[in-house]
């Protein structure tokens, strides 16, 4: 089966479309531009595990560098790539989804840039940034969404979500860059 390129916005069928999907690999990856400053990128992958109100019920349910296993153990997080070198994914999260708590609607992936402010650094100088998701069993990748090159002055990217819908998982590829980094993410999940 091959994989299925998504585009801004679509939302597309998980689990129903691959029946016995279980545990899903999430890839995330980026190439970094050299700038005048000639401080190094440190992109870092988090996920907000989020319930129907849209919010996270506590810090247990931010997963990043510090804090690599939530959801009582349905997500982990593979461990933070200091530089964002080389092909392939530059950071990875596995989702146990029959495992994903059940109060939890929503799995979202964002992309933060490690001190953006202090290095003046920003998403207009990230380029190729994508997620993949690859059934973790057969290694087989499922879908790509490619970000494209539409943020500017953004420190923040909610890339995409794994979230319920009737009892099976759906994926919503979002796109969405905001300013002022992880705290406003954070902040925007209820957990600041």
């Amino acid at each position: 089966m091959s994989s299925i390129n998504l585009s801004k916005g679509q939302k597309i069928d998980l689990t129903k479309t691959n029946p016995g999907l279980t545990k899903v690999l999430v890839g995330l990856g980026w190439d970094t531009n050299k700038y005048s400053g000639g401080g190094d990128f440190d992109l870092d992958a988090s996920v907000f595990l989020v319930g129907e109100n849209g919010k996270s019920r506590g810090p247990e349910d931010f997963i990043f560098y510090n804090n690599l296993v939530g959801g009582n153990g349905s997500v982990t997080h593979t461990g933070d790539n200091l530089t964002g070198e080389g092909e392939g994914d530059d950071e990875q999260v596995i989702v146990d989804l029959p495992n994903v708590p059940a109060d939890i609607h929503k799995v979202v992936f964002t992309v933060t840039i490690h001190e953006a402010d202090s290095r003046g650094q920003n998403f207009g100088q990230v380029s190729n940034a994508f997620i993949r998701i690859l059934n973790e069993s057969t290694n087989e990748e499922v879908l790509r969404y490619d970000l494209g090159e539409d943020f500017s002055i953004e420190t923040a990217l909610v890339v995409g979500e794994l979230y319920r819908h009737a009892g099976e998982w759906k994926f919503n590829a979002i796109g969405s860059g905001y300013q002022g980094g992880l705290a406003a993410l954070v902040s925007d999940f209820g957990l600041a």
